[in-house]
């Protein structure tokens, strides 16, 4: 695969000169940034959209601040500093160790060994200054009334409706840290079911705890269930059964909505297959 991406080994190079890459592989389904893999040694992350150039700087230093503050697991630490090569912005963050599970394997122990970690992150001022700016956009539901639910197929315009309302209904919880993309390869764990480190925290923002909790369904929400209490296993089925969770993750970053019709797009086979599995 190294050999079709010259250009992110010419980057590696240039961000970890004297870096053998012998053994580096690009990740797949890079959508928001290409990733050059080098075992051991580091990620290196490209940006391939404008907006995520420009908030790269910032995804860093949510990084770093992560690193500072005594998880009990890895998170990818900046090895250099955000650098721009023409169009691009590129950085270099360590590798952890682990590996994900594979869907549906886990247990009610690791999910709240997960869960716990994440949440207990204090939402110190300086770690809320460098999270999602939310609070400067339209807000996510607002954004799935006006921009969503008029665009959906006829027949699913009121249970969306029905949907967003129950959402909107939940009683408040206090905010804690959400990493908003817990699942999957992002969890990685060791041989012996050692949780070793947590990827990806480009989502991460303030919010409702259960949005964590929904996104580690990839481990079978009887599992959830088993890890979580009663009210905040409710509620990350409320947050998931709106569009799926990570649609609506997608929503909650504070910035106008660029491609509606993309995003109904994506929702409705979600909806159709949710349909098909009751």
């Amino acid at each position: 695969m190294i050999e079709a991406a010259p250009d992110l080994v010419e980057i590696a190079s240039a961000l970890l000169p004297g870096t053998r890459l012998d053994d580096a592989f690009v990740a797949p389904d890079g959508n928001v940034h290409r990733v050059l893999l080098i075992p051991g040694v580091a990620a290196v992350r490209v940006s391939t959209r404008p907006l995520a150039a420009a908030s790269m700087p910032r995804r860093v230093e949510v990084l770093r601040r992560l690193a500072a503050a005594g998880l009990p697991f890895q998170v990818p630490e900046p090895l250099t500093p955000v650098t721009a090569f023409g169009g691009q912005t590129a950085v270099a963050v360590s590798w952890v160790d682990g590996a994900a599970l594979p869907e549906g394997v886990g247990d009610p122990g690791q999910i709240a060994e997960v869960l716990e970690a994440v949440r207990s992150v204090p939402l110190t001022d300086a770690m809320l200054e460098v999270l999602d700016d939310r609070a400067q956009g339209p807000s996510w539901s607002k954004i799935i009334a006006d921009e969503i639910l008029p665009r959906l197929p006829a027949r699913w315009q009121a249970e969306g409706r029905r949907r967003l309302d129950a959402a909107l209904a939940l009683e408040p919880v206090p905010d804690a840290l959400v990493h908003g993309d817990l699942s999957g390869s992002n969890v990685h764990w060791s041989s012996d079911g050692k949780l070793l480190g947590v990827l990806d925290w480009d989502m991460a923002m303030p919010g409702d705890p259960a949005i964590d909790a929904a996104q580690m369904a990839w481990h079978g929400w009887e599992n959830v269930r088993r890890a979580v209490s009663a009210g905040t296993y409710r509620r990350a089925r409320t947050w998931d059964d709106l569009f799926g969770v990570g649609h609506v993750v997608a929503t909650m970053n504070g910035r106008p909505m660029t491609s509606p019709d993309g995003f109904v797009s994506a929702i409705v086979p979600w909806l159709e297959d949710q349909s098909r599995r009751r």
